[in-house]
């Protein structure tokens, strides 16, 4: 079956990282179409009308996000591209920058265009230096085609756009922390109000949007944000690009519209092909390490027996108690023999190392659960650490700056709720779980009653 590709149709020719091989498949006609015959307030209507929602993680609507920029001061505003993609399990925008760079400066050029931006950013993560280079060239030719700089394609309006490379923290994925990156500070997230929009890059209005986002635009400005949002499902309208790693037969990066169902996301040959090695499916992070993990029984189903879809209304069906989030789109994919306790370990031992240390809930906290974890992984554990990990978790959750403390208590506390039976296991059984793995346990059991 031919789905639509937003995003990646022309992605595997390798003319199209080059200016002229984008110009060729139709690159930048979204530009010449925003700046010659629309007016700034109708490209954010339209991206306003195709119902898209930031792709980084939040979901949050981003013609509505663009309406919250300040205009009542003569301050310059500032969009800012958060290229700094850290999220374990999630890939997806290197692979944009990567193989059609054009794409994301044209999505920069019609939606700073929009904002009344004259000096965007691109802050891509400091592990991607290759990456930088690729956009740079693409800046520079864009540059000298007229697409950048004074008053291109002979209209009034004028952009002049920078890549910045980050310092390697994933605290700096958060907008605010971000800004403060890019103002050669510290990258410690800020305390909000004031709000980006009012108040961000050098206490100018500012908008962040992440690198899918962005590339977004030109096809809405193109096929009309209507066309966009007769694509999906409901609410979570368009394509999402998603990170499919783990044991699976096919990992890689896919385009989906969305709404296609996560079973046959899993198993069909179009995407992941099913589980490696014919092994069983056990869990899921269906939206990067900072989402709850499902057990078996409730990923292909929600816990109301309808079919589990790729939509971001779907996937958090039932709350946290038996949904998850599509988040970055990071689906991490584990079969029987993996191990819960380890991975969550492994999450918190990451959140612990990255934590920026501004707010002690989530400084102390992370390295509680880390400790923990890890000696009940070990074969040290006490059963009392199993209550004493959800209390940790509860304390570090809402009760910080920046959603950091959140996406670091949430994975640990649907590992407890889903696979509790697997962490008293490492307790009574200490030798065992240190030459062995827990297998499926209860997490294919139809569910009877959920609890928060």
């Amino acid at each position: 079956m031919s789905r639509l590709k937003i995003l990646t149709e022309h992605i595997d020719k390798p003319e199209i990282t080059g200016i002229e091989g984008y110009l060729k498949h139709g690159g930048y006609r979204a530009v010449e179409k925003a700046l010659k015959k629309m007016q700034p307030d109708e490209v954010t209507e339209e991206v306003k009308k195709s119902g898209l929602r930031g792709r980084g993680g939040a979901g949050f609507p981003t013609g509505m996000k663009w309406s919250f920029i300040f205009k009542g001061n003569d301050k310059p505003r500032y969009l800012l591209c958060n290229a700094d993609e850290s999220e374990p399990g999630t890939f997806k925008d290197r692979l944009l920058m990567e193989k059609i760079p054009h794409l994301l400066i044209e999505g920069m050029i019609a939606s700073s265009f929009a904002l009344g931006v004259k000096t965007a950013y691109i802050y891509i993560r400091g592990e991607y230096m290759y990456i930088l280079h690729i956009l740079q060239k693409a800046i520079d030719e864009a540059y000298a085609k007229g697409y950048l700089g004074e008053k291109i394609l002979g209209t009034s309006y004028s952009l002049d756009l920078h890549v910045h490379p980050g310092g390697g923290a994933y605290i700096c994925g958060e907008e605010t922390a971000l800004i403060e990156s890019l103002e050669g500070k510290r990258g410690n997230p800020r305390i909000k109000p004031p709000f980006p929009a009012v108040e961000g890059l050098w206490g100018c209005p500012t908008i962040v949007n992440n690198v899918e986002t962005i590339c977004k635009v030109p096809f809405i400005i193109n096929e009309g944000g209507e066309t966009y949002a007769n694509i999906g499902i409901g609410a979570s309208t368009g394509t999402k690009l998603i990170s499919a790693c783990g044991n699976i037969n096919k990992p890689g990066v896919y385009e989906i519209e969305l709404g296609v169902p996560v079973e046959e996301f899993i198993y069909s040959d179009e995407y992941c092909g099913g589980i490696k090695g014919g092994k069983q499916l056990k869990a899921l992070v269906p939206g990067g390490s900072s989402v709850p993990i499902l057990p078996n029984r409730l990923i292909t189903k929600t816990a109301k027996g309808e079919p589990r879809l790729m939509s971001y209304e779907s996937l958090s069906d039932g709350g946290f108690p038996t949904g998850s989030m599509l988040g970055s789109g990071g689906f991490i994919v584990f079969d029987e023999d993996q191990c819960i306790v380890r991975n969550t370990w492994n999450f918190s031992r990451f959140y612990h190392h990255e934590s920026c240390g501004q707010c002690s809930p989530c400084r102390e906290g992370t390295g509680w659960m880390e400790k923990i974890l890890h000696r009940m992984e070990y074969g040290h554990g006490r059963m009392e650490d199993i209550d004493l990990l959800w209390d940790v978790q509860r304390k570090i959750e809402g009760n910080t700056i920046c959603p950091f403390g959140d996406a670091s208590a949430w994975p640990v506390a649907a590992a407890i709720r889903h696979f509790r039976d697997e962490f008293e296991w490492h307790v009574l059984h200490p030798e065992e779980a240190t030459r062995r793995n827990y297998g499926m346990g209860r997490s294919a059991e139809p569910i009877e009653q959920v609890t928060a």
